[in-house]
């Protein structure tokens, strides 16, 4: 790794509160240069960018290296396996997440140093995406469907706010908690939202509206993308739920 982080200038101080950037990467090359580039831009830096190179048989790992990221190498195909390496990995105190495709704006940093310090109560947040290479006049109303069914859904789903992988933020000893429980192996699932299942109820997670990335609709283009998307949920609430069934989660939230 190079000797200065991503987005840091000579002669000054890291933050009080430290974050390491995790992001997970399979043949995605082009899209992870960007996504470096606008890290390295960082109006507060990160301690470390955190590139899990995911069994890429392209050039992803080399433009990793090139940006000065600390690689792992995780060679079991799939994100739950790739975002769970790359947590361990950091160093930080609070583990900041985005995906190869993910493009955060020059504060995006920042944001999670200063939501995280003023509540050091707060577990995790999570935040919102545009979908830039939408057609143009329906880039807000896509992502705004697409997120706001998501996070309504989830929440129902979970009993309190669900984490979205192209954008948040989870305290280092959150993630130690639930590191033992969470699916690593099962490529069918949705990491971050069984990671917001894992980390219950108990714990503080906040949606902050503001805190947004620009990101790829290419998930989403497809009956066989969007299909696959929709089963992975259901596989992630039905191993999710045969531990805790929703009326109970709710019921423990609020109680609570």
């Amino acid at each position: 790794m190079a000797d200065t982080a991503p987005g840091s200038r000579p002669g000054t101080a890291p933050p009080a509160l430290t974050v390491s950037v995790v992001v997970p990467v399979r043949d995605d090359a082009a899209a992870l240069d960007v996504c470096l580039s606008l890290l390295a831009r960082q109006s507060i830096a990160p301690l470390e960018v955190v590139v899990v190179d995911n069994a890429s048989s392209d050039g992803s790992a080399a433009v990793a290296h090139r940006w000065g990221a600390v690689v792992v190498a995780e060679p079991r195909v799939g994100i739950p396996a790739a975002a769970a390496a790359g947590y361990d990995a950091a160093k930080g105190d609070v583990i900041a997440r985005l995906d190869a495709d993910s493009r955060p704006g020059p504060d995006w940093v920042r944001t999670v140093v200063e939501r995280m310090s003023e509540d050091p109560r707060l577990d995790a947040l999570t935040g919102t995406g545009l979908f830039h290479d939408a057609p143009r006049g329906l880039r807000t109303v896509l992502s705004v469907g697409y997120l706001g069914a998501y996070y309504v859904l989830a929440h129902l789903a979970l009993g309190h706010t669900a984490l979205w992988g192209s954008c948040m933020a989870v305290r280092a000893d959150a993630w130690r908690a639930a590191r033992a429980d969470v699916v690593r192996d099962d490529p069918e699932v949705h990491d971050d939202l069984d990671l917001a299942f894992r980390l219950g109820p108990d714990r503080r997670i906040r949606l902050c509206r503001t805190w947004r990335v620009g990101v790829s609709a290419r998930s989403l283009r497809g009956r066989r993308q969007r299909r696959r998307r929709l089963d992975r949920a259901w596989r992630t609430l039905h191993l999710n739920w045969r531990v805790a069934p929703p009326w109970a989660r709710w019921w423990r939230a609020v109680a609570g």
